[in-house]
């Protein structure tokens, strides 16, 4: 396999799915030696079931760690750190990863509770977790989804996984873009699964799965972010992140140099992806300074909600303050606790949904 290499399969079937596109990669010529330390990083960014289409389905864990354990290698590590507002311990039990990691007998890590070390990633200083940093081989498993925020999230964006809590937050007050870049100039990215069984083209945490039935193979995290905004209808500019990688290095953005080889033919036309683009719509309506994604997506689910009851079109555009970029203002109308200082706000870091949707309707409509 080499580096502009996009491997694709398709099917309903992750165990088997992944076993394929790591036997086409073969992958185990890139990791050497059966004594090297292998990291797996799903996305299990909420304690959501992948059907959800959230979080990676268990089951490409599984064939990956079969895969490798057939071939000798058995120091396999599971690594993830959940976003801010939810614990990784409970994504672990309910997305079933605890149980895996007993099957198979491979180590879980939560580095929501890793110690962390200071790296110069390119100009820019970010906690890595030590974990992470301490494997020989990384195999990167995203969802193939869509973000409030960022438009979509896949390869470069599941890295904030392995950096800890208060990295997070400062990735935020920064925003996303120019943090995320510098990250991959460290954080492993050895060879990427991405799972496109049935991910959110809108929400990061789910709730509206759309069927794929897809997973990729690439060894280059920039492509292949570059190449799933094509998939979903998103071209580079509103991706920012993916060309400031490329410029930083990381990879190559240029999808003409992709060159990929699909492993099967799909049963039906799922050779484009498009996302409905509703958040946009829905984020006409807040005001984000510096805004964490548990909030704003508590934000954007709560706006979805007013719109399918009809109540949405009563609110003024850019009329809520949301993000740690209101901290010690005043205004009107704030969600979070960030906005403690203005008329009306809601309570919460972050708050749920349910709640800022109660605060709209009783005292903002």
């Amino acid at each position: 396999m080499n580096q502009n290499d996009i491997l694709i399969t398709y099917g309903s079937d992750p165990l088997n799915m992944a076993k394929e596109i790591l036997a086409a990669a073969k992958i185990e010529e890139f990791i050497g030696s059966t004594d090297s330390r292998i990291g797996l990083k799903p996305n299990l960014v909420v304690a959501a079931p992948a059907s959800t289409g959230a979080t990676t389905h268990p089951e490409i864990l599984a064939g990956a760690i079969e895969y490798l354990q057939e071939r000798g290698f058995k120091r396999i590590t599971i690594l993830e750190g959940s976003w801010v507002g939810d614990r990784t311990a409970s994504a672990f039990s309910r997305c079933g990863f605890n149980d895996l990691a007993r099957r198979y007998k491979v180590d879980i890590v939560d580095e929501q509770h890793d110690t962390y070390t200071e790296y110069d990633c390119k100009g820019m200083k970010i906690n890595i977790c030590d974990e992470a940093m301490s494997m020989d081989f990384m195999i990167n498993i995203p969802v193939l989804k869509g973000h409030c925020q960022t438009s979509v999230t896949c390869a470069l964006k599941n890295n904030k996984g392995v950096i800890p809590n208060v990295e997070k937050r400062r990735f935020h007050s920064l925003g996303l873009d120019k943090p995320i870049a510098h990250l991959n100039t460290v954080a492993k990215n050895d060879f990427i699964l991405v799972d496109g069984i049935c991910g959110d083209l809108d929400f990061e945490e789910g709730g509206n799965p759309v069927p794929m039935n897809r997973m990729l193979g690439c060894l280059d995290p920039v492509l292949c972010d570059a190449y799933v905004c094509d998939l979903m209808g998103y071209s580079l500019r509103e991706v920012p992140y993916i060309q400031m990688a490329a410029g930083l290095g990381v990879g190559c953005a240029d999808t003409r140099k992709a060159n990929v080889i699909e492993l099967k033919q799909p049963e039906e036309n799922l050779r484009s992806l498009h996302s409905g683009r509703a958040v946009q719509r829905l984020a006409k309506y807040a005001d984000p300074k510096d805004a964490c994604s548990a909030c704003y997506g508590s934000l954007i689910h709560a706006l979805k909600r007013l719109d399918d009851k009809g109540y949405l079109r009563r609110l003024e555009e850019k009329g809520i303050c949301i993000g740690q970029g209101y901290k010690g203002c005043s205004g009107k109308v704030g969600v979070g606790q960030c906005t403690c200082g203005f008329e009306k706000f809601v309570k919460g870091c972050p708050p749920k949904a349910i709640d800022i949707y109660n605060f709209l309707y009783n005292e903002v409509l």
